[in-house]
């Protein structure tokens, strides 16, 4: 299969990238453009990654800026983070995506816990997690040529112990656990859910 991982640079991306580049061809996307280039809050950006890319089989996006910090400095500024970011920079990864990937292919997007179990400094997180979840869901019964799409909600996972703090009392996800709730939904035949991988 040919899949691409957006955020391949990140923990997660990276991970992925590499147990998965065993079995299948990987296209590593991300900011930085270590193979190609792609800024998720810009739609120009994910049409040039596509065309770039060419015809593909699964998109994996471990990608989704958000703002992290104190409520009291949340405003309608800092909450478009989130929003440009992590909600509609997965939603147009699927609605750009669409035109490109083949028939019976997959889309998995990232979301998390926080949407069930908000933590303090993270309400711009919750609120674009649960946006995606909610638009997985819907895209599932309307997307054509037998695509799927799920996304993958983790908790705080174990090669981040720098979010440790702000988890307390969360078991973090293995590294493991999270490919296989990514493997879940590449290679598997769910649509439309949310897979918790702990």
């Amino acid at each position: 299969m040919k899949i691409i991982i957006v955020g391949a640079s990140g923990t997660m991306g990276t991970y992925l990238s590499n147990v998965l580049a065993k079995e299948h061809e990987i296209v590593k996307a991300d900011r930085n453009g270590q193979e190609v280039q792609v800024d998720i809050t810009s739609t120009e950006s994910i049409e040039n990654m596509y065309k770039t890319v060419g015809p593909f089989d699964a998109l994996i996006c471990t990608a989704g800026p958000t703002y992290v910090g104190p409520w009291v400095n949340l405003t309608d500024k800092t909450f478009l983070n989130g929003v440009e970011g992590k909600m509609m920079g997965q939603i147009n990864l699927v609605l750009i995506g669409q035109h490109y990937i083949n028939p019976k292919g997959s889309f998995t997007l990232i979301s998390g816990a926080l949407t069930h179990e908000p933590q303090k400094n993270f309400a711009n997180a919750s609120a674009a997690n649960a946006a995606v979840d909610g638009f997985v869901r819907a895209a599932a019964i309307e997307l054509q040529k037998g695509i799927r799409i799920n996304s993958v909600s983790p908790t705080v996972i174990e090669n981040s112990p720098q979010y440790f703090p702000f988890f307390p009392g969360e078991m973090p996800v293995t590294m493991k656990q999270l490919e296989y709730g990514f493997r879940k939904s590449v290679f598997g035949a769910n649509t439309g859910q949310v897979i918790k991988p702990y």
